[in-house]
């Protein structure tokens, strides 16, 4: 079907507001808080929502439940990312990119060759946050340091990347089964803009923080996609969406507070130590 003019232009405007959002709180809080946010429903809700209003609620819910699987393919783009983006600058950023992108297509591919249901697509992330969460405990901490300056030329890179991305994915959709249209709905269309402009501007250590923490704020993906996946078809998008945002953001409130509780009791157990 033709896609209506005002559709594509909402997709280009949330797509950019997003990224710069991101890019603000990484420059202005901390690259943890980034990292902890980018796991955060956003650039899957995008696509997911657009994808159900342009191709059928239906579709959508299909897609959602091989969306659940496919956070796995984002954990390992993470990883080929970390693993290949170890130099600063320009070089960097296409080494990671190419380390990155064939960490997820790999894993993409395994995944669309499977079926699975809503409880094997979230076993399947939860094992992968695990593994990836042990894998980046020796990851150290690094904060982006001084605010850089306005730039035009990093406005218009943040926004063409999130709305190509995200353009690309609906796109798709529209010619690839839901297999692979629920895959890509988990490619992290907020979360690798950010990382490129992070990298250009910060360097290469900031961005291995943001993806240390990655894991941990995926949960809140994971609930979103559950629950869309149990209310598009059923309730309609617009409030599938509410409660999938609604139910994510419960998470993530109650996980950072979990986290918030086991660093004030080490802190007394360490204290009580010495």
């Amino acid at each position: 079907m033709d896609v209506p003019l005002s559709w594509q232009l909402a997709k280009l405007l949330v797509s950019i507001g997003v990224v710069l959002g991101l890019s603000v709180i990484a420059e202005r809080v901390s690259t943890r808080v980034a990292g902890l946010l980018a796991g955060y429903p956003l650039g899957t809700a995008i696509a997911l929502f657009f994808i159900g209003l342009e191709i059928s609620p239906a579709f959508a819910t299909q897609s959602a439940v091989h969306t659940l699987a496919g956070f796995t393919a984002t954990l390992a783009l993470g990883g080929g990312y970390l693993l290949c983006a170890r130099r600063d600058g320009l070089a960097g950023v296409l080494a990671g990119t190419a380390g990155g992108l064939a960490a997820w297509l790999a894993v993409s591919l395994l995944l669309t060759q499977l079926e699975f249901t809503r409880l094997t697509g979230t076993l399947t992330t939860l094992v992968a946050i695990v593994v990836f969460i042990r894998l980046y405990r020796r990851v150290p901490e690094t904060a982006t340091g001084a605010r850089v300056g306005f730039s035009w030329a990093a406005l218009g890179l943040r926004a063409a990347l999130a709305a190509g991305i995200i353009f690309l994915i609906t796109g798709l959709a529209h010619v690839m089964p839901a297999a692979w249209a629920g895959v890509m709905a988990a490619f992290p269309v907020t979360m690798y803009p950010f990382l490129v402009i992070l990298h250009l501007t910060h360097g290469a250590a900031p961005v291995a923080t943001v993806i240390k923490h990655y894991p941990a704020g995926l949960g809140a993906l994971l609930w979103y996609a559950l629950c869309v996946s149990l209310t598009y078809d059923s309730l309609g998008l617009v409030l599938g969406t509410l409660i999938g945002f609604a139910v994510a953001t419960a998470w993530l409130l109650a996980w950072t507070r979990l986290l918030a509780w086991r660093a004030t009791r080490l802190a007394e157990r360490a204290s009580a130590g010495t």
